[in-house]
């Protein structure tokens, strides 16, 4: 449509409209500064704008910078409407509405700027009538004042276009920016610009999505695509919006995982008119949430929501000229999910069914589905009893002429419906009810009735199709017939039947139809909603609405009234959830933003739903009995024309009305208005059909029926914006005020949850697949929001780019001193100050740049300018090269002809005797001259060379003796460096050593403490029982109360001898005083002692602490803790003896009480004496401990002192073994042979792995220096090997002997762990070590003679024992005499405290004094008896120090005896290669060889499978007691066993890597000792005597080969999820190549909650995870065809995962990112060499993704060019190179785009092909495995059981 100068200067027009003042509905008061906004096409905003506020032209801006080409254009950034949509721009304060997005400041374009932009070559948008809008380019530059603007049209033909400076045609985006996901991402925000690039994108690229902000806009291919299979679904699944091309599923997906996050409902509004897809997108979108949430449960719930689609289609859908299965009613569908976010149900709720289809439809239309399939079924037998015959014979379904529509089969659908309805549990009988009641209503379209008179008419009783229409409703045909053509009329006096005429007839039986069909259709979706009803507790939802679009045509009546007014509310909703997106993305970026005005529909809906709107006088007019439709239309000119500016007349007609909506003016004809809104049937008919005997349809008609609500929602919905509810005070039945109440759920409901939006498009009228028609495009556009969207994006920032991607793009813009600033963002900013002068049209978030509209493309300019000036420069230079190149060539040949030339001239000179003297005169001068020359130089060279020579030698010298003195230096500083690491390793052995010695006394301690407190529980229980006895004291006290009268006058003479003993207790306590001065004295000494040794033992705890490992300071930190232990208990002890404490001071009160008894006295001291008596008994055992103690304390340092010295002799001992026998290996040359790499891997493992690879590969290399010495000194090497195995033996057993005392040494077991390991691998190599006989004496000798010193040491060291228990003995002698000395006195304190307590019965005035003593004197005896406690700990864990060094010394005694018996026996253990077991050990060997067993300290020391070798010699003893029970039960408890571990593990890859490593070992031992010749023939004689010889196991190998199958799958899924998450990331998006960009930032803008919260994988990532897999593979001993075939396997995901997201990513589709693949696969390729896979098929499953890469690439023009793909993409599907090629997206615009015709050259080769149309690979297919025969190469004999397999109770026979 075109758009004149005229019309389009109506958009800045300030006048009013005619639609009059309209008041502002919404204001959202957020004040902040904001950024001026560029122009826009014709009027930047609205008329309505107070005139402070008005843009005026970008002309008068004076900070406008010079070439802002894209910024300036005042027609660049809103679409150019026509007069029906943008009409609204000129209301004047009418329905603007202010919200906070950013917006321009006052200020206007330079016309000098924005005459930059136009100039020649720069290409814009013309109006076109044909196609809106065509492309031209400038032929001339435009200047300011120019009337014309000279383009050249696309065919060729120029044009003078009329333009104004303030009405410039729109400008064309550049090339990179066309073909965009996001149209928000263009620079140029337009009409044209959008509808260019949905062009390219759906004509070109058959891409039917593209996004449009928050919109997903969809475009009906009428093809059937293949890109919604479940490999799309799962490719989509757990992607952000924006990473992949736009989809359905994108926006489903983006939909649940907000729900999943945010546990917040959520809706998807599908919107369009008919045709354009809206039901197939809401049924694509339903079936992703059924196919990514599937329940766990078995009732399918997620199929049955899936089939409720055929059933609602087949009684909702027909066909239209529009569409061949066009929805007719509004549908909106809850799927329910639980808590893990799994569908649980669903609920349906329906709007507006289109009942007058049942009885009308107009030319080439049908009427509802199913109603077709049942007359297409007549025939069949279940259908016989309806009577039904073909469609074109009833009345209702040939009104449309033609009844099939082509390419649907009515019979197949049918047996579909009958099949859905039969899985949502409807049973064959609920169905034959509704197929009766739809067969009734076709046979009462055929009921006859017949005019009668001009008012009346009749129906014959005997009309067949009457007659059947009553017998399947089981209602009276006589009634029916009377009742079709009368009308009953009741008054108050009297009831009166009126006869209607035949018309009125007619409509009574269609009204009757169509009240019947909408009874069945709520009937049925009741029944599936009750289908679809859950039982649990509902979570969360996501509804799907698909709903009617806005209809306009050519004749509109009620239902396009209902349909337009549902499309006003929905575009309200619309409107707001886009400024809310909006201002929170600006506040999360922090950009300031001021109020702008929009068009807010809400004036059109108050016009419909206010108070007095068109609604509620149409159900006034209903209510009156003479209503008409033409007294309803007066009402309507008399209520609003010339007082509502939404609401015109028409000029020629008065029967219809003009709504101006917000997509365009909409003519309504009144006529059937009133009718419609009524939806009366007449009562008496109602009445027949309520008192049928088919229960079905008397249901239908019950007068107060209890129908289940419409929607029933388990959580509470409340609305996020106030809706307006509808009027509720009449008319509550009429169709409109249903509608209205409905629509007004709907709207409570969209509110409350997260809306997304999907527009369906409808791209030609004559459903013909990928043409594009612009104008109808146009229409639907503007009609559905879409330019609405890019109206308000481009009055703000729509371009936005990451500071990254910007920095990234325009580096090529950036000087050097910009670029050497670190931080990104800072650059990014100053390049853009520098860039564009004016700072308002762009801003700074916090991780984007936001730029107005048309900036994006001036620096595109920019960047292309600065390209084409770069490629200048190098063409000049280039030509410049070749231009020289060719002068000097020119001038050789022009130099070499002149002399040719020359000479000629010369030699045809005639010669002279002159001539000839002096040519030898000058050849003699010549010669002397060039001679002495000749000598000059020789002589000259010869000085310089013998200075040269000289400074040279010289040199040479002075550096070869500077290097011999940096060798004699670098010597020197190894000897102290290795002497000085030599002494720091010892030190840091002895010191490890301590430290285990102190946490065992540490454990030992608290032992002991265990032990005391159980003491100490005695004694309390002893204090309980004296307190009892103390508690009948007190009664018996109380009973003596009374004879205390009679004890007054013995007082006085108690006083008096109470001062007399007052005078001999002071002396005594001045005694007792002194005594203790002298105790604390003492005590004070023995604290200084032991604080002095707890500090030497802090000092060199401290010492040790600073060197010791990791683990050592774990065992410190738990030695730590055992102290706070011990301390707290400390404190517990203190703690009770505070409270008998307590106790003893309530004993002292309770004696005051006895002043006045003194007769009790002695009965109470009496029984103090006996509790005396037993307390001296325990300060006796107390004085012995503390003799004991001052012994020990004695003793203590110098036991310490010689345990040391014994282990360190021992420790030295040990190592001049080892050393003695590594004397007779070279290792220095052993490890010369290894390579660097070699020795850094080993490090790395250990010195034990380092001892076992170095061994291994040192005797590899001897094997060839003493090949030849075999044969003679075999026999030898035999019996040594039997001697050394021995020797083996026995320091495995020193070595766990050391290891149950907690690694006491560390460098003893290194040492004997090493000797160990080399003596386990002497056995598999016998034939390697011959070198070694000729030592076999010395290492004997050696063997002999330090066993010799060692039982001289041990002999030393048992007497030195020995004697000091000898002197700990008389130490603790002298002890007990001290605590002899210690009882006297105790006793005599004792004695004391007996004589206080009998003088302080009777002194009453100072008993507190006395009792103060006493309690002191308590205080003194409970510290003593801690201290002695403590002491005794101290002895006794001394004590058990002893006796552990004691038992060690014996057991090394004994072990040593061992070996030296070992020794002097020659004779070896011959072994038969089987384990000896009993049955009932089965459970705990397969627990601790298959349940327990960890694999990383298997694969390391041991051979690979050694626990299959061991279970299958346990099935070798089974098999040699030929006991069949036995070994049946063997089998079977190991195949459970792998089973288990495999379950319990299903996630390990190590585990499940080793087990499948061994199931297949065990396996291939079943094969090899099976008998069988074909396996036996691998086998050495030896192995041959090993075979099974009573039981045939094929059937238990056919078991594990099935088991061996289930691990390698389980197997692979591990490494595939492992892998999986870094495919995408590595193989696509990671740029490997760098400086080479594979992508093109668009300024996409994702949802909120499209968060990326992976891990940034790379190339390296990938390639490490596949090492990792093959080195654990390797380790646990997996066959190497079995590695190849895994390997193969992952590789094919690698290529079908990334193809996959290939083929769904545009943007990935370039040049530059082939290469970045192509490197990729380059990588791949190296890895598969360097682990020497590269003949393995893995590389050929790459092909197909190296084929798409090569695309990519190659060139894509001409003729040939389709040739060469064709040929040589020969692993692609035609249907797969066809979408590359369509999605191929220029990275610069230096690329091309692949021409339509080209895609069909392409597309005509490929037709010959045979291949699948499947566009995606299936990732989930798995390549046959199989598993090899490998025969095992080691000997069972030679086989042996680690200890760390804890199977002692096997026996190796």
């Amino acid at each position: 449509m075109t758009l004149t100068a005229n019309r389009q200067e109506e958009f800045a027009s300030p006048a009013p409209g005619p639609r009059g003042p309209i008041l502002r509905n919404k204001k959202f008061h957020l004040e902040a500064e904001a950024a001026p906004q560029i122009g826009t096409p014709g009027s930047s905003r609205p008329a309505s704008l107070h005139p402070s506020r008005r843009p005026r032209p970008w002309s008068h801006s004076p900070g406008a910078p010079p070439g802002l080409a894209p910024l300036l254009g005042p027609r660049q950034y809103l679409p150019d409407f026509p007069p029906s949509s943008c009409s609204r721009h000129r209301i004047p304060n009418s329905s603007a509405s202010s919200f906070p997005i950013p917006a321009p400041r006052d200020s206007a374009a330079d016309p000098m700027a924005v005459a930059e932009l136009y100039t020649q070559y720069n290409r814009v948008w013309i109006p076109d009538a044909e196609e809106v809008w065509k492309s031209a380019e400038i032929a001339k530059d435009y200047r300011v004042g120019d009337k014309v603007l000279h383009i050249l049209l696309e065919d060729g033909s120029e044009q003078d276009y009329s333009v104004d400076p303030e009405t410039l045609p729109p400008l064309r985006n550049p090339d990179i920016l066309v073909g965009e996901n996001d149209l928000t991402a263009l620079s140029y925000l337009h009409e044209p610009a959008v509808l260019h690039n949905l062009k390219i994108r759906f004509a070109e690229s058959k891409l039917i999505y593209t996004y449009s902000g928050i919109i997903l806009v969809a475009m009906n291919p009428y093809k059937e695509l293949p890109i919604y299979g479940n490999a799309i679904i799962h490719a989509y699944s757990g992607q952000n919006m924006g990473d992949m091309d736009p989809h359905i599923f994108a926006v489903a997906e983006e939909a649940y995982k907000q729900m999943a996050r945010n546990n917040k409902n959520q809706s998807i509004i599908v919107s369009g008119e008919s045709g354009a897809g809206k039901t197939v997108s809401a049924r694509y979108a339903m079936r992703y949430f059924a196919t990514v949430s599937k329940s766990s449960s078995n009732a399918h719930v997620e199929d049955k929501v899936l089939a409720s689609n055929p059933i609602t289609e087949a009684v909702g859908n027909a066909k239209t000229t529009r569409n061949d299965n066009s929805s007719r009613f509004g549908k909106y569908t809850e799927i329910s999910f639980d808590k893990r976010n799994q569908i649980i149900g669903a609920n349906m709720r329906t709007y507006l069914l289109e009942k007058s289809r049942v009885v009308f439809q107009s030319e080439n239309e049908r009427n509802y589905h199913i109603f077709y399939q049942l007359c297409a079924s007549a025939l069949q037998p279940e259908f016989k009893h309806l009577k039904l015959v073909s469609a074109e014979e009833f009345n209702y379904t040939k009104m449309g002429g033609n009844t099939i529509i082509e390419g649907v089969n009515d019979r197949a659908d049918m047996i579909e419906t009958q099949k859905t309805f039969t899985m949502l549990g409807l049973k064959e009988d609920f169905q034959m009810d509704v197929f009766k009641i739809l067969a009734a209503i076709l046979h009462l379209g055929n009921v006859q009735v017949t005019a009668v008179s001009n008012e009346r008419s009749s129906v014959r009783e005997d009309d067949s199709h009457l007659n059947i229409f009553c017998e399947l409703l089981d209602v009276d045909s006589g009634s029916m017939a009377q009742w079709l053509c009368n009308r009953k009329i009741i008054t108050t006096s009297e009831t009166v039947i009126k006869p209607m005429t035949k018309l009125q007839s007619l409509n009574a039986r269609d009204a009757l139809a169509k009240k019947i069909y909408a009874h069945l259709f709520d009937f049925i979706v009741e029944r599936i909603n009750r289908a679809l009803q859950f039982s649990g507790k509902k979570h969360t939802f996501i509804g799907v609405l698909d709903i009617y679009g806005f209809e306009t045509f050519d004749v509109n009546s009620f239902e396009q009234f209902c349909i337009n007014y549902a499309n006003e509310k929905l575009q309200q909703q619309f409107n707001l959830h886009v400024f809310k997106l909006e201002q929170e993305e600006y506040m999360k970026e922090d950009i300031p933003w001021t109020l702008i005005d929009f068009y807010d529909n809400q004036p059109v809906i108050d016009l419909i739903e206010a108070k007095m709107g068109i609604l509620e006088l149409l159900d006034e007019e209903c209510l009156l009995p003479h209503g008409t439709d033409e007294n309803w239309l007066q009402k309507l000119y008399n209520n609003f024309v010339n007082k509502n500016a939404l609401f015109e007349k028409p000029r020629m007609s008065n029967t219809s009305f003009i709504i101006q909506h917000f997509a365009d003016k909409v003519e309504y004809k009144c006529e059937g208005f009133l009718e419609k809104n009524r939806d009366t049937v007449y009562e008496v008919l109602v009445e027949i059909l309520r008192s049928s005997k088919f229960p079905l349809c008397a249901s239908f008609f019950q007068e107060n029926p209890s129908p289940s609500p419409p929607f029933s929602s388990a959580i509470t919905v409340k609305s996020a914006k106030q809706v307006v509810k509808p009027n509720n005070k009449h008319f509550r039945t009429t169709v409109g005020n249903k509608f209205r109440s409905s629509l007004y759920l709907l709207m409570e409901t969209l509110n409350a949850t997260t809306p997304h939006y999907v527009r369906c498009i409808k791209p030609n009228d004559e459903k013909l697949p990928f043409e594009f028609d612009s104008k109808r495009i146009v229409q639907q556009l503007r009609a559905c929001g879409v330019l609405e969207t890019i109206r308000i994006s481009a009055q703000s920032y729509p371009s936005r780019w990451t500071y990254i991607e910007f920095y990234s793009r325009y580096g090529v813009l950036m000087t050097q001193q910009e670029l050497a600033f670190n931080d990104k963002r800072e650059v990014c900013k100053v390049v853009l100050h520098r860039l564009i002068q004016d700072s308002n049209q762009y801003q700074f978030g916090k991780t984007k740049i936001f730029f107005r509209a048309g900036q994006v493309a001036y620096l595109e300019k920019l960047r292309l300018d600065k390209l084409r000036q770069g490629c200048i420069m190098i063409q000049k230079h280039i030509r410049g090269w070749l231009q020289r190149k060719k002068f000097l060539r020119v001038r050789k040949a022009a130099v070499t002809i002149q002399q040719y030339f020359r000479g000629q001239q010369t030699v045809r000179k005639p010669i002279s005797a002159i001539a000839l003297k002096e040519a030898w005169a000058a050849i003699i001068i010549q010669k002397h001259c060039r001679g002495y020359l000749v000598r000059n130089l020789y002589y000259l060279i010869r000085v310089a060379t013998i200075t040269i020579q000289a400074y040279s030698r010289g040199f040479l010298a002075r550096k070869k003796y500077r290097k011999m003195l940096e060798e004699h230096k670098a010597v020197i500083l190894q000897k102290y460096a290795r002497a000085w690491l030599a002494r720091r390793r010892f030190q840091n052995i002895r010191r490890f050593v301590l430290n285990i010695q102190l946490s065992y006394r540490v454990q030992r301690l608290q032992k002991k403490l265990e032990d005391q407190n159980k003491e100490n529980h005695g004694l309390v229980e002893k204090l309980t029982s004296l307190a009892s006895t103390h508690a009948n004291d007190m009664e018996k006290i109380q009973k003596l109360e009374s004879d205390l009268e009679k004890l007054v006058i013995q007082k006085r003479t108690c006083e008096e001898k109470g001062k007399k003993h007052k005078e001999v207790m002071e002396e005594k306590l001045a005694t007792l005083q002194t005594y203790n001065k002298e105790l604390e004295i003492q005590n004070e000494k023995i604290e200084k002692k032991l604080q002095e040794k707890t500090e030497e033992m802090k000092d060199k705890m401290e010492a040790l602490t600073k060197q010791l490992f990791d683990d050592v300071q774990k065992e410190e930190r738990q030695r730590i803790i055992l102290e706070k232990s011990f301390e707290l208990k400390e404190q517990d002890y203190d703690k009770q003896i505070h409270s008998l404490k307590g106790e003893i001071k309530t004993l002292k009160e309770e004696k005051m009480q006895l002043q006045h008894q003194m007769e009790e006295e002695q009965n109470i001291s009496s029984g103090l004496k006996g509790e005396v008596a037993h307390l001296t008994k325990q300060t006796k055992m107390i004085g012995e401990f503390q003799k004991e103690i001052e012994l020990l304390q004695t003793q203590k340092i110098n036991v310490e002192k010689h345990v040391q010295s014994q282990k360190r002799e021992m420790r030295e001992k040990m190592s001049e073994i080892t050393r003695q026998l590594l004397e007779s290996y070279d290792i220095e040359d052993v490890r010369s042979r290894l390579s660097v790499e070699d020795l850094e891997h080993l490090n790395e493992d250990g010195e034990l792995w380092f001892a076992y690879e170095g061994l291994k590969k040192a005797t590899r290399v001897l094997e060839s220096h003493f090949q030849s010495q075999k044969e003679n000194y075999e026999k030898e090497i035999e019996a040594l090997n039997f001697k050394v195995e021995h020797l083996s033996q026995e320091i495995n057993h020193l070595q766990k002997l050391f290891r149950e005392e907690n690694d006491i040494n560390e460098s003893i077991r290194h040492e004997v762990t090493r000797l160990t390991s080399e003596n386990m691998m002497i056995p598999d190599f016998k034939q390697q070590i011959s070198e070694l006989e000729k030592q076999k004496h010395d290492l004997e000798i050696h063997l002999t003679e330090q066993s010799e010193k060692m039982r001289g040491k041990i002999e030393e060291l048992s007497s030195q024992l020995h004697r000091n228990l000898e002197e700990e003995g008389t130490q603790r002698r002298t002890m007990e005499v001290q605590n002899e000395i210690h009882t006297k006195e105790k006793e005599k304190l004792i004695s004391t405290i007996r004589e206080m307590r009998e003088t302080s019965d009777h002194l009453k005035k100072k008993f507190e004094t006395e009792s103060e003593v006493k309690s002191s004197f308590k205080q003194e005896a409970s510290r003593l008896n801690m201290e002695n406690k403590d002491l005794e700990e101290e002895l006794d864990m001394k004590d058990r120090i002893i006796k552990k060094l004691q038992d060690q010394i014996k057991t090394l005694t004994k072990t040593m005896e061992k070996a030296n018996e070992i020794y002097t026996s020659s004779e070896p253990k011959e072994y038969i290669g089987m384990m000896e077991y009993k049955k009932e050990d089965e459970v705990k060997l397969v627990q601790n060889l298959i349940l327990d067993l960890k694999p990383r300290g298997v694969v390391v020391n041991m051979i690979p499978g050694l626990p299959a070798h061991i279970l299958f010699m346990c099935v070798r003893y089974a098999d040699s007691l030929n006991d069949a029970s036995m070994l049946k039960s063997f089998m079977n408890v190991t195949i459970n066993g792998i089973k288990r571990v495999t379950k319990e593990h299903y996630e390990d890859f190590e585990m499940l890597s080793f087990w499948l490593s061994n199931t297949c070992h065990f396996l291939n031992c079943l094969k090899q000792y099976s008998g069988e010749e074909e396996f036996m023939k691998y086998n050495t004689p030896r192995q041959n005597k090993n075979c099974l010889t009573n039981f045939d196991l094929s059937e238990y190998r056919q078991i594990l080969s099935d088991l061996a199958i289930r691990i390698y799958h389980q197997f692979m899924t591990v490494m595939e999820n492992n892998i999986q998450p870094m495919i995408v990331p590595g193989m696509l998006e990671y740029e490997s190549l760098q400086g080479i960009s594979g992508l093109k930032p668009t300024g996409f803008r994702k949802r909120s909650s499209s968060i990326d919260d992976t891990d940034a994988y790379t190339m390296t990532s990938i390639l490490q995870q596949l090492s990792y897999f093959y080195t654990t593979m390797c380790q646990n001993g997996l066959d190497q065809e079995l590695l190849k075939q895994a390997v193969k396997q992952l590789f094919f995901l690698i290529g079908a995962v990334t193809l996959n997201s290939l083929f769904l990513r545009k943007d990935m589709c370039s040049c530059r990112k082939g290469m970045q693949i192509r490197c990729n696969i380059s990588y791949l390729e190296e890895w598969l060499k360097d682990k020497n896979l590269q003949n393995s098929t893995a590389k050929e499953t790459l092909e197909p993704l190296s084929q798409a890469a090569w695309l990519l690439q190659v060139k894509k023009i001409t003729d040939t060019d389709a040739k060469e793909i064709y040929d040589r993409c020969t692993s692609l599907s035609a249907v797969q190179i066809i979408k590359i090629l369509n999605s191929y997206t220029p990275i610069d615009d230096f690329e091309k785009r692949v021409t339509p015709s080209f895609v069909r050259k392409v597309q005509a080769l490929l037709n010959s092909r045979e291949d699948t149309g499947q566009l995606m690979l299936d990732t989930k297919y798995l390549f046959q495995v199989t598993f090899p025969f490998i025969p095992s190469p080691h000997a069972l004999e030679m086989i042996e059981i680690p200890s760390s397999f804890k199977l002692g109770f096997l026996t190796r026979l």
